[in-house]
């Protein structure tokens, strides 16, 4: 064979292998390539399921709290005038659907206080004074369960304070939630300039309205 043949051959083979090559390449970047699409959509996937899964749990637990204190607020409305969807909309915003310290530990759902070092507990609130909100240390009451929370609670609106017997008259008068949401802020249950429009979204939100159906 020529020196020349010998060339021609030997230059077709390396264009073979150099062909074969980036075919290779090619096919390892399009594998890479495919591995990090659906690596990356996998992950989109399984953060969106994660997401979903959370709010479902979420909302199953308000759900279960809902239905646990519905019964006894309604049943506490019948005898003492109470609506009950201000009883549990306060329970909810009060003690963060069961899980604040004052509730989960104490079962106090409502922030009331107390005087008596034998049945109560010293914690940290916050206050809305002087156009702005302060941290100071509360005495607060506690209970058994939530159902004596409840009534006590129910008690307070209905007895007033010590030194106001009649100062949640506006709220007992109430013929529906808007009323006795406003009347709570007016009549001084809180100090937090929000509470009443807090009152009425998680009314309308989770349709507390239908439970005072037969109250008033």
């Amino acid at each position: 064979m020529s020196q020349k043949r010998r060339y021609r051959t030997h230059r077709r083979y390396r264009r073979k292998r150099s062909k074969k090559k980036n075919n290779t390449t090619t096919i390892i970047l399009i594998a890479i390539v495919a591995v990090f699409v659906i690596s990356f959509f996998g992950y989109r996937r399984y953060v969106q399921y994660k997401n979903e899964a959370q709010v479902e749990m979420v909302q199953q637990e308000r759900n279960d709290f809902v239905k646990k204190v519905a019964p006894y607020a309604m049943g506490l409305g019948k005898q003492y005038g109470v609506l009950p969807s201000i009883t549990i909309a306060q329970a909810i915003l009060e003690s963060d659907w069961g899980n604040s310290t004052l509730a989960s530990k104490y079962n106090n759902y409502f922030g009331i206080k107390g005087e008596n070092p034998n049945n109560t507990k010293v914690l940290q609130t916050k206050e809305y004074t002087n156009g702005q909100w302060t941290t100071i240390n509360g005495r607060f009451r506690v209970y058994s369960d939530f159902r004596e929370s409840m009534k006590d609670h129910t008690k307070l609106l209905v007895d007033g304070t010590t030194w106001n017997p009649q100062q949640y008259k506006q709220v007992l008068q109430s013929k529906n939630y808007i009323d006795a949401a406003v009347a709570l802020q007016t009549d001084g249950y809180a100090t937090d300039p929000g509470y009443t429009s807090k009152i009425i979204r998680i009314i309308q939100k989770y349709n507390l309205k239908k439970y005072d159906e037969g109250i008033k």
